[in-house]
C-alpha cells in the first residue's frame, strides 16, 4: 500500500508553529520521516519548534535549483509505503511555491495528496481586503524590468475592471517600494489597492484604500514580506 503525501503549511515569519498552525497538523509530523522541502534550513527550524526530532529525518530539496531528473525519484518512499510531508518555506505548499512540481506527479502515480490547514498570506490578505473574494486571480510575481512591470500593472487593472475580479500579486521584499511607486503612477485614482504586510506577525499591516489616497499615505515596506491586491470597479 502506498503512503500519502501531506501538504504541511509553514509559519509566515518564523513564529512558534503552535501560534498559527492547528494542533491536528502538528501532531501528524511525528509520524513522517521523509520531507520534501523548499528550504531545508527553514524546514528543520519549523520542525524543531514543532517538537519534532530532526536527526533521523530525510530531506529532499525542491526549489528552482533542483535538477528535474532528481525530482522524479522523490516519491519513491511514498511508493514504497511511507508517508511524506511537503513543507513550503513560508505559508502553504503549492501557492507561490514550487510544490506542484511534486504534487502532480504524486497524483499521476496514484499517491494520495492530503492538504492540511495553516496560514496563507494570499488568502488572509484577500479575506481582510474588502475586495471581491468571489472572483479573484493570483498572479505571482510581476516582471522585474520596470517597463514590463508597468505594462503588467495596466493589464491587471484592465482585467480587474472587465471581469470584476480582484488581482493579487507579490514582490520580492527589497523591491516593494519600486512596485508601490509603479502602482501609484500607473493605476487610475479610483482603483482600490490593498497592501498586506507581515501577515500574522505582531507588525502586521493590512490596509485598503484608493490609489488617490495611497499617494498621500505611502508606507515604508522595504524588506518586509507583502501581498498586493487591486480592484478597479
Amino acid at each position: 500500500m502506498k503512503g500519502s503525501i501531506y501538504l504541511i503549511p509553514n509559519t509566515l515569519g518564523g513564529l512558534n508553529p503552535k501560534d498559527t498552525v492547528p494542533d491536528k497538523t502538528l501532531n501528524l509530523l511525528a509520524g513522517i520521516s521523509h520531507f520534501i522541502v523548499e528550504n531545508e534550513r527553514t524546514a528543520r527550524r519549523f520542525l524543531v519548534k514543532a517538537g519534532v526530532r530532526v536527526n533521523r529525518l530525510t530531506f529532499y530539496p525542491l526549489n528552482k535549483h533542483t535538477p528535474e531528473n532528481e525530482i522524479k525519484n522523490y516519491l519513491t518512499p511514498a511508493i514504497e509505503g511511507n508517508d511524506m510531508g511537503l513543507i513550503s518555506e513560508a505559508g502553504v505548499p503549492c501557492v507561490a511555491d514550487p510544490g506542484s512540481q511534486i504534487v502532480l506527479p504524486a497524483h499521476n502515480k496514484g499517491i494520495r495528496v492530503i492538504p492540511l490547514t495553516g496560514p496563507s498570506s494570499v488568502i488572509l490578505a484577500l479575506m481582510a481586503s474588502g475586495l471581491n473574494g468571489q472572483n479573484f486571480a493570483f498572479n505571482g510575481y510581476l516582471p522585474i524590468k520596470k517597463k514590463e512591470r508597468r505594462q503588467s500593472i495596466l493589464n491587471l487593472e484592465k482585467r480587474s475592471k472587465t471581469l470584476n475580479q480582484t488581482q493579487i500579486f507579490m514582490e520580492t521584499p527589497y523591491r516593494n517600494m519600486q512596485l508601490i511607486e509603479d502602482l501609484l503612477s500607473q493605476c487610475s485614482s479610483g482603483t482600490y489597492l490593498c497592501i498586506g504586510c507581515d501577515i500574522t506577525l505582531e507588525s502586521e499591516y493590512i490596509k485598503t484604500q484608493t490609489i488617490d489616497r495611497w499617494k498621500k499615505d505611502v508606507p515604508d515596506l522595504n524588506k518586509r514580506p507583502a501581498i498586493f491586491l487591486i480592484h478597479r470597479k
